[in-house]
């Protein structure tokens, strides 16, 4: 039962403390379980960029997304699920580093609820993006990430004094150094970058932020049926996954 009460600041921090751990274990656990799927044939070599790497059909059990599974097999769901998915150690490491540093910032400013919907519908639309430009196959937490990067942008653009200068400045040199990245490195779906960046900053316009309007009852019901959904879809990815493995 959701209290739709306001709540003070002290409030707010108790239930707030479980949001970054819960994403970083749901992050983790599903890496973890995308190596047992399939254990005899993960990456293991000296190559850092491959080594702990699930295998790719372990990876589409699970809920990798793109046109493959979703045009082939109409895994709608898989446009949530696919950013808890990883493909290597060192991918995992990156991303839960980046959401490590920037999520506090976005909690700050724009509190836990609505940095949960941010990050959910980031997300969602960069992948969804991704589907849309042709992309086959994809998956990773960088696109809801991205979108706290907008998010932040945003603030850091409407706040326009030394303090939000510094943010925005901050989040500038991110978002240039992954998109210089982005192009360089191999592999890297930059249209869910671009995707879950511009609707992170679009969430922020259309949500607030702290100073401006503090967070209520409806963002508090709209960020927990955002956990919700999620759970529901990565409980279901776990399940009908590990289902069609010893169907194989």
């Amino acid at each position: 039962m959701f209290m739709l009460m306001d709540e003070s600041p002290h409030d707010r921090s108790r239930y707030e403390a479980w949001i970054i751990p819960s994403i970083l274990y749901a992050n983790i656990g599903m890496f973890i379980l995308s190596l047992l799927f399939d254990p005899m044939k993960m990456g293991i070599s000296l190559n850092p960029l491959t080594f702990l790497s699930p295998k790719t059909q372990s990876l589409l059990l699970l809920g990798a997304t793109g046109t493959l599974p979703i045009d082939r097999f109409g895994r709608w769901w898989t446009l949530i699920a696919a950013n808890f998915l990883h493909g290597s150690i060192l991918h995992i490491f990156f991303n839960m580093m980046a959401f490590y540093q920037i999520a506090p910032l976005i909690i700050r400013q724009f509190g836990g609820w609505r940095m949960i919907i941010i990050y959910f519908v980031s997300g969602v639309v960069g992948f969804w993006t991704s589907y849309m430009a042709g992309v086959s196959l994809t998956i990773g937490a960088s696109a809801a990430i991205c979108g706290l990067m907008g998010a932040a942008l945003y603030y850091g653009k409407r706040r326009n004094d030394a303090y939000g200068r510094m943010i925005f400045g901050a989040m500038a040199n991110w978002a240039i150094c992954l998109a210089v990245f982005g192009f360089l490195a191999p592999g890297i779906d930059n249209w869910g970058h671009a995707g879950g960046g511009v609707a992170g900053a679009v969430c922020a316009a259309i949500l607030g932020y702290q100073e401006k309007s503090p967070e209520n009852r409806w963002h508090r019901v709209l960020g927990a049926g955002c956990v919700v959904v999620t759970a529901g879809v990565l409980i279901w990815a776990v399940v009908s996954g590990g289902y069609l493995r010893m169907q194989m």
